[in-house]
């Protein structure tokens, strides 16, 4: 991905590198990887990690000193800010095109534990977008993770996917679709309910494509190779290829997040559309 020479945002918050003193989630080894997938790309699910950590924090403290960032994470906040960048841009231009006004989100780099208005969270937890504050948290190790653990191909059109994603959640606070999700699932069943979580995710997964289309337009900043990295990012967070690969079987009343051919499906029909209004992931719901 082309990304250099952007203007610098300043949405974004580099917490990396700060020292802290506090309780620290117990076990970054299996346990981990639970909570990961529990609460993968978490969206508006993201309210559910506090209860989870909490849960297992087993009263160890952590007491870290400031350190300076290395010239690896230093790139990569540079990245990340240039991915705000056109963020902000793409969804400013989507927003004014339909009269509605665009507010952009914060984005915060952690490393380790995170506190936001949604609860405690660890690098488990994995990227995610919290409604009560409007930010985006992200611990880069979650990249390697991606594909150490779950065979992505990783690569920076990886991170870019990830991060249009997680802004997709919150065009979805703006535009009131998590609110009218959230009305919907009262009183359905688990099933029912995850059902509607699937299509706030795999519309997230559209919204990333449409960025992608503009973003092309507006800067053209696609390599070889980009697009196949952002679906093959898609392809390991699908349901039930997580599924599989970690208990040996898929449970599709359980998605909450879609499968790996729908994830590929919504992104690819988002950058070849360009088109916001063609997202309606809700109306397609079985």
């Amino acid at each position: 991905m082309k990304w250099q020479g952007r203007r610098q945002s300043d949405n974004m918050e580099d917490r990396r590198g700060l020292g802290s003193t506090g309780k620290v989630v117990a076990g970054g080894g299996i346990i981990g990887i639970i909570i990961l997938l529990v609460n993968i790309f978490g969206g508006e699910n993201a309210q559910n990690i506090a209860p989870i950590l909490e849960q297992l924090q087993q009263g160890q403290s952590a007491s870290t000193e400031s350190r300076e960032l290395t010239a690896k994470e230093k790139e990569e906040g540079e990245f990340v800010n240039a991915l705000l960048v056109d963020n902000e841009d793409v969804w400013t231009k989507i927003f004014k095109e339909n009269g509605w006004t665009y507010k952009a989100p914060k984005l915060v780099l952690f490393s380790g534990q995170v506190q936001t208005a949604c609860g405690g969270a660890s690098s488990a937890s994995g990227p995610f977008y919290c409604p009560g504050d409007q930010k985006v948290y992200m611990d880069m190790s979650f990249f390697e993770e991606l594909k150490s653990k779950f065979g992505a191909k990783g690569g920076d059109f990886a991170v870019a996917y990830v991060v249009a994603h997680e802004i997709g959640h919150h065009v979805q606070t703006l535009l009131g679709t998590s609110a009218k999700m959230r009305q919907m699932q009262q009183g359905l069943s688990e099933a029912e309910a995850n059902k509607l979580s699937v299509a706030l995710e795999l519309q997230a997964d559209f919204y990333a494509g449409v960025w992608t289309h503009y973003n092309e337009e507006m800067n053209q900043i696609l390599e070889p190779g980009d697009i196949e990295e952002a679906l093959s990012a898609a392809n390991a967070v699908g349901d039930d290829a997580i599924q599989k690969k970690m208990q040996g079987q898929v449970v599709p009343d359980s998605f909450t997040h879609g499968t790996s051919e729908q994830r590929m499906y919504w992104f690819n029909k988002g950058f070849k559309t360009g088109d916001i209004k063609q997202g309606d992931t809700f109306a397609e719901i079985e």
